[in-house]
């Protein structure tokens, strides 16, 4: 008999091993980490543990990710509340910069925007390039990206040389009309594999907060 056909009929005939227990116990199959053999039963303990580690495994990657995921809300959670308390767009803009450095620990952050009504006398307000402009109408999601697009590392002034990886978030209200620029010289603190969940709700909470401040303005 193959193999193939030995492995079917334990399968198809569970009753075997009930009839043959004795000559079961007798078989002896290689250690699976190498070393002495070992019985059929000590085998399908040894299966049963590697899967109970591998689960545990997975179990605690999940806890990880739930708990990360968690802190990443709260803070999501206090940059809404900040906005929601500004009375001005100076206040909106200062509670992102605040936000931003202080619980996400980006180091860098550009905002433009090029609202009509927007204040020329604010830097989020400065014009921005064509080139720049078009790029973030193309965006459906934030992009991340291990280098400047564009040109746009030119918004990071002097350290926009010494950058790494990048992260370019839409601001939209019905049409796009600004960009939430984040930036960093580590190289892995944005990579195009990243999700981007939450940079897309911070871009629409900041979105929301800009067009609300310029209409009550």
């Amino acid at each position: 008999m193959k193999p193939d056909e030995v492995a079917g009929f334990l399968k198809d005939n569970p009753e075997f091993s009930e009839h043959y227990a004795d000559m079961l116990a007798e078989i002896f199959i290689p250690h699976p980490h190498g070393g002495s053999a070992v019985s059929i039963s000590e085998r399908q303990i040894l299966t049963l543990r590697e899967k109970n580690k591998q689960l545990e495994n997975k179990l605690r990657d999940v806890i990880q990710f739930g708990e990360e995921n968690d802190a990443i809300s709260e803070k999501v959670h206090r940059v809404s509340i900040a906005l929601l308390g500004t009375k001005d767009i100076r206040g909106v803009f200062n509670a992102v910069y605040l936000s931003l450095r202080e619980d996400f620990a980006v180091p860098h952050v550009a905002l433009r925007a090029w609202c009509a009504n927007g204040d020329p006398g604010l830097g989020e307000f400065a014009p921005i390039s064509d080139a720049s402009r078009e790029f973030t109408i193309s965006l459906t999601h934030p992009y991340c990206s291990s280098r400047a697009m564009v040109d746009t590392a030119s918004l990071f002034g002097e350290a926009g040389v010494h950058l790494r990886s990048f992260s370019y978030v839409p601001l939209r209200n019905g049409e796009t009309f600004g960009l939430l620029a984040l930036a960093s010289e580590d190289p892995q603190r944005f990579y195009p594999e990243m999700g981007t969940l939450y940079l897309k709700r911070l871009g629409e909470l900041i979105g929301a907060a800009i067009v609300r401040n310029l209409s009550s303005e």
